[in-house]
């Protein structure tokens, strides 16, 4: 072994665990925190208004992700929330949805950077960092290389972002998982879209990028990512839908994407509801006039969230958004709640 491959083994030697929120039971912590000030008892109501969602039976819930909690050890979490009917449609960053999540269902991990040397090292040994959490950028190459594959499967025609993961998801499916079980790969088989709309943001467009090369030099039509179509399509289901929660881990654009369905309804002279429930968990602040766009009461005033059951949780997503979720589990309204598979109104 070379000294750079050694040393590129000894950061590389703790791999990332995902917390299971079955393993333990969120339901005592939140029954604290709800007799407690501050964020916990803002965490509680998130908790409660989250459970109030998922025990609708006319609602449905839309999850968006933006950050690294994935990275970090949430990626459980979230596929465990579709695996158990909590989520009906998802509207994500690029990053989440394919450098975390379809990159650990072909066998690949996150390492904890327990040294962080000087970053400049880091790249000679091909390490990428997301704060204190590793990935080796070798591996994913390898992954860029497979959605170019995959995109050479399909049609070459614009579509949406939602039809592109579905095929990741249809590929995992068909046998080509490493690790079984993966968000991507249980939202194909359950019925539950993916949107991505910035999705060539992400690992993904570096293998569309070279798709789309490789065929205009072949003199051959080329896939493209059509964000107006997940647009269309996601109203679409928000009008489907009647009446809608949001829990939201991060904001920028999946939060405004989901937010702003309401309002494209209207445009398309439809008449539909506010969401009804809306959490987000964030750090970011006001004091920029944007809190990673808008605080969910300002929200109101654009028509796009109702004030009765909304919560803002300032806190660093993968402390709180466990425990939130494992109270919401162990109190099992999901067990009873009908499966809206959306996924299945589209044909690709």
């Amino acid at each position: 072994m070379t000294e750079n491959a050694q040393r590129k083994a000894e950061l590389l030697a703790h791999p990332v665990e995902h917390i299971d929120i079955a393993s333990f039971d969120g339901r005592v912590i939140i029954d604290a925190w709800e007799k407690m000030s501050f964020t916990s008892r803002d965490a509680a109501r998130a908790a409660r208004i989250l459970e109030a969602a998922v025990a609708d039976p006319n609602c449905a819930v839309i999850l968006t992700l933006a950050g690294s909690t994935s990275a970090g050890g949430c990626m459980h979490v979230w596929r465990d929330m579709v695996r158990n009917n909590m989520v009906d449609a998802i509207v994500s960053t690029g990053a989440s949805i394919v450098d975390m999540d379809f990159f650990e269902a072909l066998g690949f991990k996150h390492y904890q950077a327990r040294e962080i040397p000087d970053d400049r090292e880091l790249r000679d040994l091909y390490i990428d960092r997301i704060y204190d959490t590793y990935i080796d950028e070798e591996e994913l190459q390898a992954c860029d290389h497979i959605l170019g594959d995959i995109a050479d499967s399909l049609p070459a025609k614009p579509i949406s972002s939602r039809a592109y993961i579905k095929a990741m998801g249809k590929w995992l499916s068909e046998g080509n998982a490493k690790k079984e079980g993966s968000l991507v790969q249980e939202c194909y088989e359950h019925g539950v879209p993916i949107f991505v709309p910035a999705f060539s943001d992400c690992s993904a467009g570096f293998g569309l990028v070279k798709h789309q090369v490789e065929r205009m030099k072949a003199g051959k039509p080329y896939l493209s990512i059509d964000s107006v179509a997940d647009f269309r399509e996601l109203t679409d289901i928000k009008i489907k839908a009647g009446t809608t929660g949001l829990f939201m881990v991060g904001g920028g654009v999946p939060k405004n994407f989901a937010q702003d369905t309401v309002v494209c309804a209207e445009i398309l002279g439809e008449e539909v509801d506010m969401h009804a429930y809306a959490v987000q968990i964030t750090v970011a602040d006001v004091r920029d006039g944007a809190c990673s766009s808008s605080t969910l009461k300002e929200a109101c005033s654009w028509g796009k969230v109702d004030v009765a059951l909304e919560q803002m949780v300032y806190a660093e997503a993968t402390t709180v958004a466990p425990v939130i979720v494992s109270d919401v589990f162990h109190r099992g309204s999901w067990k009873t709640r009908k499966r809206h598979r959306f996924g299945d109104m589209f044909e690709d």
